[in-house]
């Protein structure tokens, strides 16, 4: 079920100085796949909502705003969990996904994004998961 996207000012009033980093999310799956959606779901979280970036359907990333920060989700299939494994990704990352419970959709992640130096991070996420 799909639910009203937040408007510009309400989604600058939950997530402050953290909204130029939304912005700079979703200008790098962008360059990745363009064009892209963003479908909002209801979520328990506080927010109410969570984004996800889309393309051709098919659900990229989740963005989970919070009040002054972002968390990001993704899931990644065996094939894309094993390239994330042997890739630049941070280990930190890579210790997530090893520790992530296997489901029939994949292993999951969230973790938040605190500055312009996640970037590449989630860069390179979309790349494997779009390898």
């Amino acid at each position: 079920m799909n639910v009203k996207p937040p408007s510009q000012p309400e989604l600058e009033a939950v997530l402050g100085p953290a909204f130029p980093l939304w912005n700079g999310i979703i200008r790098v799956v962008e360059e990745f796949c363009a064009p892209l959606d963003c479908v909002w779901k209801p979520s328990k979280l506080g927010f109410g909502r969570v984004g996800l970036l889309q393309h051709k359907k098919r659900t990229l990333l989740y963005l989970i705003p919070e009040k002054e920060k972002i968390r990001i989700a993704v899931v990644f299939g065996e094939r894309a969990y094993r390239l994330a494994l042997t890739s630049t990704l941070p280990a930190a990352i890579k210790k997530m996904f090893r520790d992530a419970k296997p489901y029939a959709e994949g292993r999951g992640i969230r973790f938040a994004v605190s500055s312009a130096d996640d970037l590449p991070t989630i860069a390179k996420l979309i790349e494997i998961k779009t390898a």
